[in-house]
Order: C-alpha cells, then sequence, then structure tokens
C-alpha cells in the first residue's frame, strides 16, 4: 500500500507538470458585467490543492482573464475538517491541510468583492486503468489511444479522461457515464480533435482518469457540446453558486503511462 502512494505521488507530480501548461477554459459572457470564474479541484490524495478565480471577459476585450486576489477561500468536508487556503499567486488558492479521501463531501465556500459562492462535491470510489492500447483509423494513418477500466456495478459511475502526449497535455474534453456498460468493460477511445495530432511509434501517452460525480460530468458535458466554448445564455452547467462560471472538482484520480509500440 505504501508503495502504491508513493508511485501515484511521483505519477501527480509528472502530471502536474503539464497540468500546469492547462489552457484556461474560455467562457465568454456578452454583458457589460465580468462574471466571477472558479476551477477547484480536489483529489483522493494528500494535496495540496489549488482553486483558481478570475473574471470573465466580454466577447470585443482581449482575453487576459484578470485575476480576483485578496478573496476568502475555504474548503471543509463532513466530517468536520476545515481549511482555509493561502493566495500564493494572484487569484490562486492553495490548501494546507486537508486531505482528499473517496467518500468524503468537500464544501467550497468563496467571498469576494462583497459576494458568496459555494459548491458541494463528493469524492467517488476510484477506478483503475486496465490497459491503453492503440487503433489505427480506417481511412489514413492515424492511431489513436483506446483505454480500458472496469466499470462498478451497482452504482452510477461518470468519468473524465485526460491525456497528454510526451509530457504535453492535450486540450480534449473526453467525460463518459456507464449508462451503457454498467459493470462491464468500458473501451474508451480517444480522438483528437486537433487533426494535426499524430501519435507515432516511440510517443508517450498518459492517460489520467477521474472519477467524478454527476455535477461535475454535467459541467464538463455541457462544455463538450458547446466544443469547449461557450457564449450567453448557454454557458456550462457550474455547479457552483450565486451565477458564478466554472467547477469545483471533488474527484478520485489514477494514471497510467505506454509507448505506442
Amino acid at each position: 500500500m505504501t508503495g502504491n502512494r508513493i508511485l501515484i505521488g511521483v505519477l501527480l507530480l509528472l502530471f502536474s507538470s503539464f497540468m500546469a501548461c492547462k489552457k484556461v477554459i474560455k467562457l465568454e459572457v456578452n454583458t457589460g458585467t465580468p462574471h466571477i470564474v472558479i476551477q477547484g479541484n480536489i483529489y483522493d490524495q494528500m494535496g495540496p490543492f489549488s482553486v483558481k478565480i478570475f473574471k470573465s471577459v466580454n466577447f470585443d476585450e482581449p482575453s487576459l482573464f484578470p485575476a480576483v486576489t485578496g478573496a476568502t477561500v475555504t474548503i471543509h468536508d463532513n466530517f468536520g475538517n476545515s481549511d482555509r487556503l493561502v493566495e500564493k499567486f494572484p487569484g490562486i488558492y492553495y490548501t494546507t491541510s486537508i486531505i482528499g479521501a473517496a467518500g468524503k463531501t468537500y464544501t467550497l465556500l468563496i467571498d469576494s468583492e462583497g459576494e458568496s459562492y459555494s459548491a458541494t462535491s463528493t469524492i467517488p470510489s476510484p477506478t483503475s486503468i486496465g490497459a491503453i492500447y492503440f487503433q489505427k483509423s480506417l481511412i489514413g494513418h492515424a492511431i489513436y489511444p483506446v483505454i480500458n477500466f472496469a466499470d462498478r456495478a451497482n452504482v452510477a459511475n461518470f468519468y473524465r479522461l485526460i491525456y497528454a502526449i510526451n509530457q504535453k497535455r492535450q486540450p480534449d474534453i473526453n467525460v463518459t457515464d456507464d449508462r451503457l456498460s454498467e459493470g462491464l468493460t468500458i473501451s474508451y477511445l480517444i480522438r483528437p480533435t486537433d487533426n494535426d495530432i499524430d501519435l507515432k511509434s516511440g510517443d508517450t501517452v498518459t492517460v489520467w482518469l477521474e472519477t467524478i460525480d454527476r455535477g461535475v460530468y454535467e459541467y464538463f458535458r455541457t462544455m463538450d457540446r458547446q466544443g469547449g466554448q461557450s457564449a450567453s445564455p448557454a454557458n456550462p452547467i457550474s455547479n457552483i453558486s450565486n451565477g458564478a462560471l466554472g467547477y469545483f472538482n471533488a474527484c478520485s484520480v489514477r494514471m497510467l503511462s505506454t509507448v505506442v509500440p
């Protein structure tokens, strides 16, 4: 068990190196008043975890995404543990003590500029990746990764898959559920939206499998439906209160890397 925890910790550090390059999801609101955008994640790991807070921009403004500084940000779980986050960089707040664990429910509370926002998310039990293999396109020479993982029976499960090629995180949104595959092995084919992506022999593919709750699934499902961008009044369905955009995601995560043969 200790060895597994160390391995997962190392993989998390590796994955964070290209997650740091993650492009901020652009939420455009056609209104004169910028909206607050919140992006928070807690994993079934030790932490620290981060919450990013910034402002949306209008269609006719440059995409600078101004940071929201000086907010009071706290996270508490349903076991009475509470953590006040520290702003280490403008608009990026970090936990100091709270630990992520499957089965726990976490509540995010934010007070900023006279407004309050809240969100709740529960970490489901983790789902391990069984294998990654590769499938050739029927047309052309494209190669696509296929991820196999076993769904848990008798419970509704929701998944988000993030992947990287040679440690470069890809921007695609990949979410699925188990409505048609409860208790079975799911084979999820990742088809990049960027036609310039061309896997070749020797490339390393890393997949980050999140088991998420329904609220987070609905956010990314509606984000994906809009092609990764949105325009008012059809912003993705957020699980955060008071009209805030974005998401709060408490999830379990497992990761696997393999080399294209």
